[in-house]
């Protein structure tokens, strides 16, 4: 009897196997986005970032985490090159080193696109979790080169802004593709 029991058991766990399980991300398809969207969201990002708002140092650099949002979801059109020259552009407007911030958003760019493939498995809560470390790398890099070059240690304010930036990735994610959202059946759209 034992062994006839045993394989009830195991027919009844049959079911919670590889074949029971669901999709990670159970959102709807997305659409390609836009070429004039993108480049709407990066320019009026940029431009809010030249506010004076953005000096305060754990505030999170919203122009490098859209940056970094469309070089995974949009690789062919934003990537390193875009990241190099909006870097250079902060650069220039906060009047810093030249080159710093385009090393910090090279650097997120890159991380960005180098887990691309993991990341695009994942829901935006998963994928904010990867992206942390990319955010304190890149900023971590501008802050170490800054430090040197100053002569000490500036301190640790700038690792709340990249955690600030990875909190802020799902609302990204869900601000972003609002328009590239399919629509489906039951919505009453169009078909």
């Amino acid at each position: 009897m034992a062994p006839r029991q045993a394989r009830v058991d195991v027919s009844s766990k049959a079911g919670t196997g590889l074949s029971a399980l669901e999709p990670i991300d159970k959102s709807p398809f997305r659409l390609a986005a836009n070429p004039g969207f993108i480049w709407l969201t990066v320019s009026l990002v940029w431009l809010f970032s030249l506010l004076p708002w953005r000096m305060w140092q754990p505030a999170p650099d919203l122009l490098l985490l859209v940056i970094a949002y469309w070089c995974l979801n949009e690789p062919g059109r934003v990537g390193m090159v875009v990241a190099f020259c909006f870097g250079l552009l902060m650069d220039v407007h906060d009047g810093s080193l030249l080159g710093v911030q385009a090393l910090t958003y090279t650097l997120a760019a890159y991380g960005t696109l180098l887990l691309s493939r993991r990341l695009q498995r994942f829901n935006s809560v998963v994928q904010c979790i990867h992206m942390l470390p990319v955010f304190v790398v890149a900023k971590s890099a501008s802050r170490l080169i800054e430090g040197w070059l100053a002569g000490e240690w500036l301190g640790w304010s700038w690792l709340w802004s990249a955690i600030l930036m990875a909190l802020l990735w799902p609302l990204a994610d869900v601000l972003l593709q609002m328009p590239q959202r399919r629509h489906e059946e039951g919505d009453g759209g169009a078909v």
